[in-house]
């Protein structure tokens, strides 16, 4: 059993702008999450990740950054972030900050110089090319909707942005490039953070002379990828005793062990993006269709299956990029309590370390707002005319937005039910917060014992006094049950059953003999329930149970 920290802890994420604003101007600040550093302890989280507090123009707030060791004005100083470590780390949690290079913003002063002339010594920092037969360079699209390449008319040649076209790529190529980001990341871990989670980061290298979409170009996973993080991790991470985390775009199981493997000197995890998959329909992320438990409960055995042993996982159902958890995948009406405990239930007891999205542990939903100017998201206002453009209805778009915009989880944090905007600003919030606050609150849910914040204070407790949730094997019984998602965990003497139905009508779990699964029905003696999200009746037999919508239960086997 290697044992590491970063695998016993469980992460919350903060997206600044929406957490707390301690000054009424709207948007979230720094002295907003100090304010609330005893919230976060109580509910029992080891390490924070702070998205974005970087200097930047916030065209894509706060992932183009213009100054990589300077605060954005809106959040604060350089003091008060010094105080929010101090305060973190005083109550016994971590700081890991957000790691964003494979681009810049254009206000960045790299790249101020590199587009003054072609002979600047930063124009090598960025990815210049010049024009072919009047077109951009390659036919590459970028993440957000039209082109990768921006024209440049003072120098005639083009930049190349995988994302909005304030956010021009580096060129990972240019070894200045690389001594640049390694001395900032070092710059951070001697002010005392725990480590970085890293924004798309196997974008960082390009497939050589950037080659059209037929003929194999493609930025994901590029040639150069597993050495620039090896360099990466000689350079800067060996160094220190932290956590990182990659966010890595269409991954495989076996891409992930390159990645993160044991043995591999790069990263201790990645973030997969194939359960986020599992309702894009063929045109994409916005036109969803409906998912099958069938399908998730294979991509999710297959990630514990395969890693098993052999690298880590991160586990999350929703994040700053994604819709809620419980309107996506559990049921924000009338099951809105126990479905939330149920998906809880599976993100903390499967192999892997989980992540909290702020929020999440109070059941907070996707937003409805009317109309698209209501809406703050690049990505989904530039999807919003796209779509016009190709002759979609109004209709249409919204209901796409409404299922998957990335608004959704940037609806401010939902603290009181009786203050105007939740408690959030006393001013008017950058994007309005949900309607639903009054109900689903942060003050309301201390005060209910059966609220989802106790639910995920106790699955978090639990992880700690059971090793087998974090370290145990993970075995799948009755793969193709539609309804009931079960499997159990396994440490030497040490066994666990997990019991899921994952739908609003009751259902029945039998467990039928599986030569795979190493424990058989036989050897149980007893089952200790140890959490569940309805009251149950002490000595039931686990190997038949009947289970009422969403259900959700962990036991003890011996």
């Amino acid at each position: 059993m290697d044992k590491k920290w970063w695998k016993e802890s469980v992460v919350y994420q903060i997206y600044p702008r929406s957490f707390m604003d301690s000054n009424g101007d709207g948007v979230g600040d720094l002295r907003g999450i100090i304010s609330k550093l005893d919230y976060l302890k109580f509910l029992g989280v080891d390490v924070v990740w702070l998205c974005p507090v970087y200097e930047s123009p916030n065209d894509d707030n706060g992932y183009d950054i213009s100054n990589y060791q300077s605060i954005m004005d809106e959040f604060g100083t350089m003091e008060d972030w010094e105080e929010l470590l101090e305060g973190l780390h005083a109550r016994g949690m971590k700081l890991i900050m957000d790691l964003v290079v494979n681009h810049s913003s254009d206000e960045h002063h790299w790249f101020v110089e590199s587009r003054k002339s072609k002979d600047n010594p930063y124009r090598d920092y960025y990815i210049w090319r010049p024009g072919k037969d009047g077109q951009a360079p390659n036919d590459w699209g970028s993440f957000f909707s039209g082109s990768a390449w921006e024209y440049d008319e003072a120098s005639d040649e083009y930049y190349l942005h995988m994302f909005s076209k304030k956010q021009p790529d580096l060129n990972w190529e240019n070894p200045k490039v690389r001594r640049e980001v390694y001395d900032m990341m070092t710059w951070w871990l001697d002010k005392g953070i725990d480590g970085f989670r890293m924004d798309v980061i196997n974008l960082i290298s390009k497939p050589e002379g950037l080659p059209n979409h037929a003929d194999g170009g493609n930025c994901i996973n590029g040639p150069r990828v597993h050495e620039f993080l090896q360099e990466m991790n000689r350079e800067v991470l060996s160094k220190y005793d932290i956590m990182t985390v990659g966010e890595t775009v269409d991954v495989t199981p076996e891409d992930a062990i390159l990645f993160a493997g044991t043995d591999r000197n790069e990263l201790n995890m990645v973030f997969q993006f194939e359960l986020m998959g599992i309702d894009s329909g063929p045109d994409g992320k916005w036109w969803a269709k409906p998912w099958t438990l069938v399908d998730l409960k294979q991509i999710l055995s297959k990630w514990q299956t395969m890693l098993e042993g052999k690298a880590w996982n991160s586990i999350y159902m929703n994040n700053h990029d994604q819709p809620r958890l419980v309107s996506r995948f559990g049921n924000d009406r009338e099951y809105h309590n126990v479905s939330a405990k149920m998906l809880a239930t599976l993100l903390h007891t499967l192999q892997g370390t989980p992540y909290i999205y702020q929020g999440e542990e109070i059941g907070m939903t996707n937003v409805r707002f009317e109309t698209i100017d209501e809406y703050r998201d690049i990505e989904t206002l530039n999807m919003y005319q796209e779509y016009l453009e190709k002759g979609y209805s109004q209709e249409q778009i919204m209901e796409g937005i409404y299922a998957k915009g990335r608004d959704n989880a940037r609806t401010p944090m939902q603290w009181k039910g009786d203050s105007p905007h939740a408690g959030f600003t006393t001013g008017t919030p950058w994007l309005a917060v949900n309607p639903n606050y009054q109900e689903i609150n942060v003050e309301r849910a201390l005060a209910d014992d059966n609220s989802i914040f106790h639910y995920y204070r106790r699955l978090i407790q639990l992880r700690k006094q059971h090793e087998v949730i974090v370290y145990g094997r993970y075995e799948l019984l009755n793969p193709e049950d539609q309804q009931v998602y079960a499997y159990t965990r396994t440490l030497g003497e040490e066994r666990l059953l997990v019991v899921l139905n994952f739908y609003d009508k009751p259902a029945h779990f039998t467990w039928t003999t599986d030569e795979a699964v190493a424990m058989s029905i036989d050897e149980v003696k007893s089952a200790e329930l140890l959490i569940a999200n309805y009251d149950v009746t002490a000595g039931e037999d686990v190997r038949q149970l009947d289970l009422r919508p969403y259900e959700a239960r962990v036991y003890k086997l011996s």
